[in-house]
């Protein structure tokens, strides 16, 4: 999306699920280091909540749990619920149903969806209080759907007390820490989980631990392997759209490009392939591919992402009625959000301090790095104080943004921007040929204006000369 704010978290695609594959067949067991990857380098970034929804009872080296309702097909909500009307007291069986409800939720962007998980959830730990690590995995998953990492964190603890060797608790555990800002115990989490189950789950967020360390090679070569390895064409879509992102994040937008559009040839209808494609397409000023991309990807859910990245790419082709008309969209979403109390994602903050009120951009921003200092919110907020005139307080939360060594071309262009205003050209000029050399088309907006604001300093710095 052109509102990019760092690599694109490859557990919010519906692919991203570390429990078994959907017929009950074990996993790929190529150990990760074999790849010549060690990932006890790395510290694993993750938004959870895409995980673990048949069977959550699998476990590295058993095929198939026999128990009633273990088998149930990947994500079938109706099979599921006939299993439970036959088999009412199935603990396993109520922790998929939630689970798939959970995954529904978060694809359709219907929050209604997660008060039935819970109520799936709750009902599995009711018929099973002790030792109930499906539904606790699931519990977790949702907490982190909801945007509640404190608890999700809780959750997976507790999943993963009560079966350390369950990959997807590991992989809730590991997406709970990175939204909590927590890099070296996310990281632990992540090799436990590629240790125990080395398949298109645990490799992507492998994959990501060196992407967001700047090692975009190291992070492609880990995303190809999920590639080989994965089993369903969901799997192979994920895999696809991440390599797309790879690319992009590169300035590689004809690599991007080819990328999303293998993955679209197997699953047309995927919202964030369709968006991956918007971007290259944007990037390679092809726009009217571009906006009848994310056109669709809106039509089929409209996830903030989307409204803003099709708002904004309106807006930079002169278009302000149509811009006018996503941000409308934005508006009212922001109003359904606030009043669930629901707290602020960085699309929202960063669509305030751009299109709304810095202050209220300000507050969001605030609240919402309380309750999840990750380097995404870092940003969103430095950018937001930038906005609102406070760059003092700004530089210090853009610095931790970059901390990791993410090549961001947000992130640099939102911290040269914060220089500038300070009177640091020097740094300026440094963050905004890092951003440009990282992606020269990272924002359909911020682009041209970081490119006009390095000639301007590269003009006043050799007429100092």
């Amino acid at each position: 999306m052109p509102q990019q704010t760092g690599p694109v978290d490859p557990a919010t695609h519906p692919a991203a699920d570390p429990a078994a594959d959907p017929n009950g067949r074990p996993r790929g067991r190529g150990m990760l280091r074999a790849a010549g990857v060690t990932v006890a380098l790395g510290a694993a970034l993750f938004l959870a909540g895409t995980i673990g929804l048949s069977p959550l009872n699998q476990d590295p080296g058993t095929a198939k749990d026999e128990r009633p309702g273990a088998s149930s097909p990947h994500g079938s909500i109706d099979a599921l619920r006939a299993d439970l009307r036959r088999l009412p007291e199935n603990p396993v069986g109520w922790a998929q149903l939630g689970m798939a409800y959970v995954q529904q939720g978060r694809t359709s962007a219907d929050p209604a969806l997660y008060a039935k998980a819970e109520s799936a959830l709750r009902r599995s730990l009711k018929v099973q209080p002790r030792d109930n690590y499906q539904a606790e995995t699931g519990m977790g998953a949702l907490a982190a759907a909801r945007h509640d990492f404190a608890s999700a964190l809780i959750w997976a603890r507790k999943a993963t007390a009560a079966n350390p060797s369950n990959a997807a608790a590991q992989g809730v555990l590991a997406d709970a820490y990175t939204q909590l800002g927590r890099y070296e115990e996310s990281y632990r989490a992540v090799q436990r989980m590629t240790d125990l189950r080395p398949d298109t789950s645990s490799l992507a967020r492998a994959s990501y631990t060196w992407e967001l360390r700047g090692d975009l090679p190291r992070a492609r070569a880990l995303m190809k392997r999920a590639l080989d390895d994965a089993a369903s064409p969901p799997d192979q879509a994920f895999a696809r759209l991440h390599l797309a992102t790879l690319a992009q994040e590169t300035g590689d937008a004809r690599t991007a490009l080819r990328e999303a559009s293998a993955g679209l040839r197997g699953a047309k209808d995927d919202a964030p392939l369709l968006e991956a494609r918007a971007r290259a397409h944007a990037a390679l000023g092809h726009d009217r591919q571009a906006v009848a991309d994310y056109t669709a990807a809106v039509a089929i859910v409209p996830l903030p992402q989307y409204v803003l990245g099709l708002g904004e790419l309106q807006q930079s082709l002169g278009r302000n009625a149509q811009a006018r008309t996503q941000y409308a969209v934005l508006r009212a979403q922001e109003q359904v959000r606030r009043a669930t109390g629901a707290p602020a994602d960085t699309d929202a903050i960063l669509f305030e301090a751009d299109h709304g009120d810095t202050a209220s951009a300000v507050t969001m921003g605030r609240d919402a790095i309380k309750a999840r200092p990750f380097i995404a919110v870092q940003d969103a907020y430095a950018w937001a104080l930038h906005r609102a005139g406070r760059d003092a307080e700004a530089l210090p939360y853009a610095d931790r943004a970059l901390s990791l060594g993410t090549r961001s071309a947000l992130y640099h262009y939102h911290r040269a921007m914060i220089h500038d205003e300070l009177g640091d050209t020097s740094a300026a000029r440094e963050d905004l040929k890092q951003a440009l050399a990282v992606d020269p088309h990272f924002h359909p907006l911020h682009a041209p204006r970081a490119r006009t604001t390095l000639d301007r300093i590269l003009g006043r710095s050799e007429g100092a000369s």
